[in-house]
């Protein structure tokens, strides 16, 4: 069975979506077999890979029952558009709503070694079918003194989550997302959370840079578009292999980790 992880953050604009683009490469790279799931109504993580606008059908038939979750997904990615919101319109009148997601993913979580789900940037009714779904929740944070805040939210829903729905779910941890750890501001703000959250916190750091918006401009992974940057995304990719004990996948990994410096 696949590990389910749903990717989240407590507010839009935190790196989230190129996150679960890149860490789809990156496992990839590591020789899993990866679905990427867009949950979040504005599609773009349909976008970043490319998937025609048009597509159809899309998770929101898939989730109102109009389709089949293996007959919604294009080069191992099951896109969203607009009419995801309408359906979490219809979602929230059904009995058993929060069960709806992890029913769907019975369907495609045998023929795949990880599914990735990109929630929306709202802690509501898709992030907590997305939790119920999975099997980890990972954190996204900006650099910032009210990082804690919005993970605290977020562990909120977690446990929303947890208590009779999914009692199952490992919260995977939280790392800081487009970060200048250059400036006081930024290493404060990590020492902060490592305060608070303890080894929760991932250590790598991912760096801001505009190339991540050309990176989505062009669909194109910015494992290929600006490899230099990509080493924080590979080694994010190797602290999440280490968390959910895929050995193997690191050690095919690590010959694309960049070197240690020098001593």
């Amino acid at each position: 069975m696949a590990d389910k992880i749903a990717i989240l953050s407590q507010k839009g604009g935190t790196g989230k979506t190129t996150t679960v683009r890149t860490l789809t490469d990156v496992l990839r790279l590591a020789g899993l077999t990866v679905l990427a799931v867009d949950l979040d109504p504005q599609g773009n993580l349909s976008d970043y890979f490319d998937v025609a606008p048009d597509a159809d059908p899309t998770i929101a038939d898939v989730l109102t029952g109009r389709a089949k979750a293996k007959d919604a997904i294009y080069n191992d990615v099951i896109p969203a558009n607009l009419t995801l919101a309408e359906a979490e319109l219809q979602l929230a009148g059904k009995m058993g709503r929060e069960l709806t997601m992890r029913k769907a993913l019975r369907d495609v979580e045998k023929k795949y070694d990880v599914i990735l789900i990109d929630c929306p940037p709202a802690l509501g009714l898709l992030t907590v079918n997305a939790l119920v779904a999975a099997d980890y929740a990972l954190l996204s944070s900006e650099a910032q003194y009210f990082a804690l805040q919005g993970v605290e939210q977020a562990l909120e829903v977690i446990d929303l989550a947890r208590d009779g729905l999914n009692p199952d779910l490992t919260w995977l941890g939280v790392f800081f997302n487009i970060a200048d750890m250059r400036t006081v501001h930024s290493r404060e703000a990590f020492v902060s959370l490592r305060e608070h959250v303890g080894d929760k916190l991932f250590d790598t750091t991912i760096r801001s840079s505009i190339a991540y918006a050309g990176s989505a401009e062009r669909a194109v992974s910015i494992l290929e578009y600006r490899p230099d940057l990509a080493e924080d995304y590979l080694l994010l990719g190797d602290e999440v292999l280490r968390r959910l004990g895929r050995e193997e996948a690191r050690e095919r990994l690590a010959e694309h980790l960049p070197a240690a410096p020098a001593t």
